[in-house]
């Protein structure tokens, strides 16, 4: 195994939703010494415990549990000033306005892993989800060539398609897919706190529109379930409709999804290859990786948030009420579960991380 057992990384963004969840998931990790946090101008110079608090007295800590102390009286400096002397690595967890330049600037000299938008779409930039298409990291090399960058960017998806593609991707792989149906019903977190959604508005309310979510979803699945052919991604063919709202939910994404199957396929043989998947990553031991990549329950009324959403920490998917569809040809349909800015943001992202040192890009 070739790494860094400390590698030294910076969070940029550290003081938003994403930002706190990589600060948990980083306390005790192994691998990652965090050396710098990074924000906006208007947190420069504070303690990282007075950046995240309002003049009210007010801490908007969005996790469970307190602060982590190893951070809490670090100063926070402002992202465009950061200095990547004595730094590896870049998380960053910035809203995709800001994180382009931001990531830019970083690239060039340290490897960059990003919770936002700004680099997906671009054909030398790969969108890794652990066990599904790691070896999509093959074509970094094309991009850090290609631009002259000594570092890289490796964005991980939109926290929607996550969950979505950590399920499609066995079907796809047994059986072949044809087209797929997804409603998301995802989580207040997911919007974070600028501009968010208000208690008000989610209250005895479903929001039936995302801003661009649902194109998000239905490029970056194809791409994500697509094969690497050399240092070209070559997109699945395959059609994605969807349809994404925003509940009165804190943590965790829940899609109802329907699936044509490219052969006909009984549901024992679905929930073996959704049990079964991921297994050779999960044996490479790396420090956020679950003990398994999917859980498949038989109880009728699971996944719930509430209660499924931190299985393994949040890093397992999380699926249920697998049937057939009757509507489609050889069509079958399951409820899944993911958390959001676990899985789907910060640990996500680290468990990206883990995979490059693993593998010797970082």
């Amino acid at each position: 195994m070739s790494r860094n057992p400390r590698c030294r990384v910076a969070v940029v963004g550290a003081t938003g939703v994403a930002g706190q969840q990589f600060l948990v998931s980083l306390d005790r990790n192994p691998w990652f010494e965090v050396v710098a946090l990074a924000a906006s101008e208007r947190s420069a110079g504070k303690p990282y415990i007075d950046a995240i608090t309002s003049p009210g007295g007010h801490v908007g800590w969005a996790c469970e549990g307190e602060v982590p102390k190893a951070f809490a009286q670090v100063p926070v400096v402002d992202a465009v000033d950061l200095n990547l002397d004595g730094v590896d690595l870049v998380f960053s967890a910035v809203e995709s306005d800001a994180a382009r330049a931001l990531e830019e600037k970083f690239a060039p000299r340290v490897p960059v892993v990003s919770t936002s938008s700004a680099f997906r779409y671009e054909d030398d930039v790969p969108v890794i989800v652990p066990g599904v298409n790691h070896d999509h990291a093959g074509i970094i090399k094309r991009q850090q060539k290609e631009r002259g960058w000594k570092g890289f960017v490796t964005p991980i998806p939109n926290c929607t398609t996550t969950g979505l593609v950590v399920a499609l991707a066995p079907l796809a792989r047994t059986f072949g897919l044809r087209g797929v149906i997804v409603t998301s019903m995802q989580a207040l977190s997911g919007a974070g706190r600028s501009p968010g959604v208000s208690a008000m508005d989610a209250l005895d309310n479903i929001i039936p529109y995302i801003p661009k979510e649902e194109e998000k979803v239905q490029i970056e699945a194809s791409k994500i379930l697509g094969r690497l052919e050399g240092d070209q991604i070559v997109p699945l063919d395959i059609p994605v409709s969807a349809t994404c709202t925003r509940v009165n939910v804190r943590d965790g994404h829940t899609l109802c999804v329907s699936a044509s199957l490219g052969r006909p396929a009984d549901l024992d043989e679905v929930k073996e290859a959704l049990r079964n998947f991921g297994l050779q990553f999960v044996d490479l031991g790396l420090p956020s990786t679950p003990p398994e990549i999917i859980r498949v329950t038989e109880q009728p009324d699971r996944p719930q948030p509430r209660i499924d959403r931190l299985v393994n920490d949040g890093m397992t998917t999380v699926v249920g009420r697998i049937r057939a569809d009757s509507v489609l040809e050889n069509g079958v349909k399951w409820i899944l579960l993911s958390h959001n800015t676990k899985l789907g943001a910060a640990k996500g992202a680290i468990s990206v991380a883990e995979y490059l040192l693993h593998t010797g890009l970082v």
